[in-house]
């Protein structure tokens, strides 16, 4: 595998299990020295554990500004740069009801993950960007930026949200050589389909026209490109990851 990323830190958050461990995995695998993020401590261990290359374990909460803050000091002082984020903490649905019942703490549960904590990480580390004279951020978006589910209107809303914090981003740092793209995955094999019934999971490969689920590591490979040399001008991007399903 090539070595893209050599010399380069990067901070991938969510990093114990999924995507966000394809990620951290596939970053170092091409010569990043990369920090892994998460609130579960334990997770986070045995996923570095398993990874190639130098890697850096850090739990912390992406809800909270203090540990953020805190998290990314103790990065800039290991390490003396960030060259790359990827934003990929999030969380689902608690309750899958109605709009109208969904209880105000589940919302603010959901939107303190995928969309306060995506702005905190981006808050925190864009100055040590700037100053560096660059990086590149990706946020991890869903396919449900783009299309509603019924049922899950949290999840939905944070991840319009998502979607567009990136569109803006990328628009305020254009002219300093700051990237920030979105990455939608569909419906992707992780630990969260682990419980899922068969029948759940045979409904949710028919959705998609190439009749799959997407895998973390195609996800990963796709981050991995939008953060690299490849990409200098692609930026205020989103791309679908999703086995066709949103084409029609």
């Amino acid at each position: 595998m090539t070595a893209r990323f050599a010399g380069r830190v990067a901070i991938v958050t969510g990093a114990a299990a999924g995507i966000g461990k394809a990620c951290m995995h596939r970053l170092a695998a091409e010569g990043a020295r990369v920090v892994g993020v998460d609130r579960n401590e334990e997770k986070l261990a045995a996923a570095i554990a398993q990874a190639p290359g130098e890697m850096i374990a850090l739990p912390c909460d992406v809800a909270d500004a203090g540990a953020i803050d805190a998290m990314v000091g103790e990065v800039i002082a290991r390490c003396g740069a960030i060259h790359v984020l990827v934003n990929n903490a999030g969380i689902g649905n608690p309750s899958r009801v109605r709009l109208h019942e969904q209880p105000i703490a589940d919302w603010d549960k959901v939107m303190a993950v995928n969309v306060r904590g995506m702005f905190l990480m981006q808050r925190a580390i864009i100055p040590h960007m700037l100053a560096q004279g660059g990086g590149a951020i990706v946020n991890m978006a869903s396919i449900g930026s783009y299309r509603a589910t019924a049922l899950s209107s949290p999840y939905i809303t944070s991840k319009g949200a998502a979607l567009m914090m990136t569109r803006a981003a990328a628009m305020d740092y254009a002219k300093d050589n700051i990237r920030v793209n979105a990455v939608c995955p569909g419906t992707t094999n992780t630990d969260i389909l682990a419980g899922s019934s068969q029948e759940t999971i045979d409904m949710l490969v028919s959705r998609a026209p190439q009749g799959a689920l997407v895998e973390p590591e195609e996800v990963a490979a796709l981050v991995a490109f939008l953060a690299s040399d490849e990409a200098p001008h692609i930026t205020g991007g989103s791309y679908l990851i999703d086995a066709g399903r949103s084409a029609g």
